[in-house]
């Protein structure tokens, strides 16, 4: 597969949760179970449960506050109900501990943090629409367009993809101009017609085929999700302040992580109902999309994760294990998500 690359060699320093193997319950754990064990293995008083919480918290604080409810009321108040609709918050936490990681402060990144939530936001927005996945629920929520209509969530949708560009370039501070461009131009390259987009131009073009094969799951998987949790990562790295070689360690850590989080979805996709997973109640997501266990079986696709995940920890070994301790944590939630 073009995207797992040989492991880099990695030092002698002992890392936090060395290639712990994902084991694979009747039932997802929950993330306090994880955490929990992850927790115990690495003998370290880390706690990732509030880490989260409190990351979330400020990320939250600091999206309510970058879009106020202003004139045009209707478009803004559209961008705000898909913004603040909750979530976890992964890919903004994820942008701000690699800052912090590579010596960088969070306000550093908080800006580039924010942008990263607006464009997965709009990318949500637009994905429900009756033109995409025709979802009628989001979070628990009617979607966007039941509640504002299809032009107003296509509009704030637009609206919160060009104003992530322009709160990076306007709102951050603690890092020199040409690291805020180069950012900038991270995020664009990562979400544009060879990123994100792309994966999602491949993934309609695939409906309704016969047969998609290996080569084009993968593209649709690295583009369509992996891109985005890459420029989050690399875009902190970048404003923290990062050397080349860490930039890169850290976007391919992203990377595989980012392919991880697919093919754990696509593996509970095909053992779990939509009840467990919170999909769309009477969806059978399995029986209608091209997944890893159908092309390579549930045993293959197990081990695939199991690779990817190890790969992903490779990347990061090279970092002091300490100020590691929260991306590897995080790369174990994104191993457990289920939604």
């Amino acid at each position: 597969m073009s995207l797992i690359l040989s492991p880099i060699p990695i030092n002698n320093k002992l890392m936090l949760n060395p290639y712990k193997p994902i084991k694979w319950p009747r039932r997802p754990p929950s993330l306090s179970a994880v955490l929990a064990e992850d927790a115990r293995g690495a003998g370290a008083a880390f706690d990732f449960k509030r880490y989260m919480e409190e990351k979330a918290a400020r990320v939250n604080r600091a999206l309510d506050a970058s879009v106020p409810l202003r004139e045009p009321h209707l478009v803004h108040e559209s961008m705000r109900y898909s913004l603040l609709a909750g979530g976890k918050r992964v890919r903004p936490i994820l942008c701000i501990t690699a800052c912090e990681l590579v010596g960088g402060p969070e306000y550093a990144a908080m800006p580039s943090a924010c942008a990263v939530e607006m464009v997965h936001t709009m990318s949500l927005m637009h994905d429900d629409l009756p033109c995409m996945d025709n979802d009628d629920i989001r979070r628990g929520k009617p979607a966007n367009h039941k509640v504002f209509g299809e032009a107003i969530a296509i509009l704030a949708g637009d609206a919160l993809l060009s104003f992530a560009f322009e709160h990076v370039a306007a709102a951050t501070a603690g890092a020199s101009p040409d690291r805020v461009v180069r950012a900038i131009s991270e995020l664009g390259r990562c979400i544009g017609s060879e990123g994100m987009v792309g994966g999602q131009v491949a993934d309609i073009s695939s409906e309704g085929l016969a047969e998609v094969g290996l080569e084009q799951l993968e593209y649709i998987h690295v583009h369509k999700t992996a891109a985005l949790l890459e420029a989050a990562v690399v875009m902190g790295a970048i404003v923290g302040g990062a050397g080349e070689e860490a930039v890169e360690r850290l976007r391919r850590f992203a990377q595989r992580v980012g392919l991880l989080f697919q093919v754990v979805d696509d593996i509970l996709d095909v053992t779990k109902s939509s009840e467990e997973l919170g999909k769309t109640a009477g969806k059978d997501v399995a029986a209608d999309k091209t997944t890893y266990p159908k092309l390579i079986g549930l045993e293959k696709s197990r081990e695939l994760a199991e690779d990817l995940k190890r790969e992903a920890y490779e990347q990061i070994s090279w970092f002091d294990e300490d100020k590691a301790a929260p991306l590897i944590a995080l790369a174990n939630y994104i191993a457990y998500r289920n939604n």
